[in-house]
């Protein structure tokens, strides 16, 4: 299971154990007199309350009916509402191309003052060029058959290079030396992905620290996620774009980062091991 599985998961029996909580202040001290009172099977309440059903929201409205919390009804169905609108699946997101999903990170970047990105395998979106990040695109368009739009999508990934320039917005990005090494599209393109590290390098609100492979690690490195302010933390999975909002899964994220940061090295010596992987191509 995977670090936003495993979210989701903890969000389930964080309900579960509430919905218990109801359950023995309305007066049914045991599940199986809540289920005779629902007309529901015993197994189905135990796995609600252990987190491995999702409740419905006519689980919920029926639960708070019979223990006296209609009050508490609205919160809960948001609860659900937001356990299930955590997991996006990409081919729902992406079925009209990758462009229109580019499109929509625009606004989250406008409002973001304070960056803190994670890519353990590639280089980060707003630091790609046209070429390294046609190359993605591809593989995103034949990964998951989705309609070819790699022109229109590259255009508004490199639109979000505008914010680096503009206003007093810091970003902080973390590369695992890997990152360095991945082959998107060949030397040519690597090379000319690798100069453009060394020249955002200089930019003054962006602060780029690499993760030596041989680094002592004091978290594992696990997927790549994107930080906007302390509002919304995105993680990427093969499957699915994960979207955080709780404070309290928030909070984790960020303690991740400052560890994968504690391995990180700046300046010289990250500039010593991009020119070490552009030697490396020739």
């Amino acid at each position: 299971m995977d670090g936003a599985h495993q979210a989701r998961q903890k969000l389930r029996e964080a309900l579960g154990a509430r919905l218990r909580g109801l359950r023995k202040d309305g007066g049914f001290a045991s599940g199986r007199a809540f289920a005779a009172a629902t007309e529901w099977q015993e197994s189905k309440v135990s796995r609600i309350e252990n987190g491995r059903q999702n409740a419905s929201e006519e689980d919920i409205r029926l639960w708070c009916r019979k223990t006296n919390a209609q009050d508490q009804i609205d919160d809960l169905i948001a609860t659900v509402r937001h356990i299930e609108e955590l997991w996006l699946e990409w081919r729902r997101q992406l079925q009209n191309g990758a462009a229109p999903r580019q499109e929509r990170a625009l606004p989250v970047y406008a409002r973001t003052k304070v960056f803190r990105v994670w890519h353990p395998t590639l280089v980060w979106g707003t630091l790609q060029t046209a070429e390294y990040a046609a190359e993605t695109f591809k593989q995103v368009v034949d990964y998951y058959e989705i309609p070819d739009d790699t022109e229109s999508a590259v255009a508004k990934r490199l639109e979000r290079q505008q914010y680096l320039y503009q206003g007093d917005r810091i970003f902080n990005v973390l590369l695992a030396e890997q990152a360095l090494y991945t082959n998107f599209g060949g030397p040519e393109v690597m090379r000319g992905q690798l100069d453009r590290l060394l020249a955002v390098m200089t930019l003054p609100r962006l602060s780029l620290g690499i993760v030596p492979r041989r680094a002592e690690m004091r978290i594992w490195p696990g997927n790549s996620f994107s930080m906007f302010d302390t509002r919304l933390v995105l993680v990427e999975t093969y499957s699915a774009e994960f979207s955080v909002t709780q404070p309290r899964e928030i909070a984790l994220y960020a303690k991740a980062f400052d560890l994968l940061k504690a391995s990180a090295v700046y300046g010289r010596t990250a500039r010593a091991l991009i020119r070490s992987a552009l030697d490396g191509l020739g």
